[in-house]
């Protein structure tokens, strides 16, 4: 709530302030049946920003768990695909990645995506080099005597992981998680290159129609400002819930 409200100020203060632009917020105010419209028309990319960003957020973390596992490993070979993987997706940007594959997967192998598709892959390949980063410094941030402990139980490798690394683990990447959906939600903005109906692309689609910039991309960023405040707040109470049944265990 405090950063809406800064946020709030800024605008009115920028409104008030300037003697050489005539803001005309009434293109983004539900007091006229215009403005309802545009706020209809630019709220229903909502539900494509969550939607992409929910899905690639779910594949990055199961991909990410999937790299980090190599990277634990006593092989050097795994390890060294590991940072392979890790070096070489961190080095591309995600705009380069989305338009390769929404442009490049058809030429290469011959595998059209429509551009929901080509976003969540893009963007869950992208995000998944850090995830696996997380994941990794998660796992090995777990004391060796848990490992020694689980392994005098005859554990296998994988009983191991399972019920006594990878819960502690999660406990301690959950912070790192949401920030990275954070990150996720915001460069979900990049699918509307592609065509993807988001947030950003409404609003692109509406200054071209009414020529009021300054005015709709204020409304996107309150759009995204209250849509990270909301993954905020539920990262943290998620932190509280599991740090709590820690303590009481």
């Amino acid at each position: 709530m405090r950063s809406l409200r800064i946020l709030a100020l800024c605008l009115l203060l920028a409104a008030c302030g300037s003697s050489t632009y005539s803001w005309g917020w009434y293109v983004v105010l539900p007091t006229t049946q215009q403005g309802t419209d545009n706020l209809r028309f630019l709220l229903s990319g909502l539900g494509w920003t969550v939607s992409v960003s929910l899905l690639a957020m779910l594949i990055s973390v199961l991909l990410g768990l999937l790299v980090a596992l190599p990277g634990i490993s006593e092989r050097r070979w795994l390890r060294l695909l590991n940072r392979g993987y890790v070096e070489i997706v961190r080095a591309v940007p995600v705009l380069v990645m989305l338009l390769w594959v929404y442009y490049g997967l058809p030429v290469v192998l011959g595998i059209s995506l429509d551009a929901f598709a080509a976003a969540v892959l893009a963007l869950a390949l992208s995000d998944s080099a850090f995830e696996a980063e997380i994941f990794r410094g998660g796992i090995q941030s777990v004391a060796r005597g848990q490992h020694e402990a689980a392994e005098a139980l005859g554990l296998s490798w994988t009983d191991k992981m399972r019920y006594v690394v990878l819960p502690q683990a999660l406990r301690r990447v959950l912070p790192p998680l949401g920030n990275q959906f954070a990150y996720m939600l915001k460069m979900s903005a990049l699918a509307s290159v592609i065509g993807l109906t988001e947030l950003t692309r409404r609003a692109n689609e509406l200054v071209v129609n009414v020529y009021r910039p300054l005015e709709i991309y204020s409304f996107l960023v309150l759009e995204y400002l209250v849509l990270i405040l909301l993954v905020s707040w539920l990262v943290r109470r998620v932190e509280r819930r599991l740090g709590s049944d820690e303590s009481r265990a």
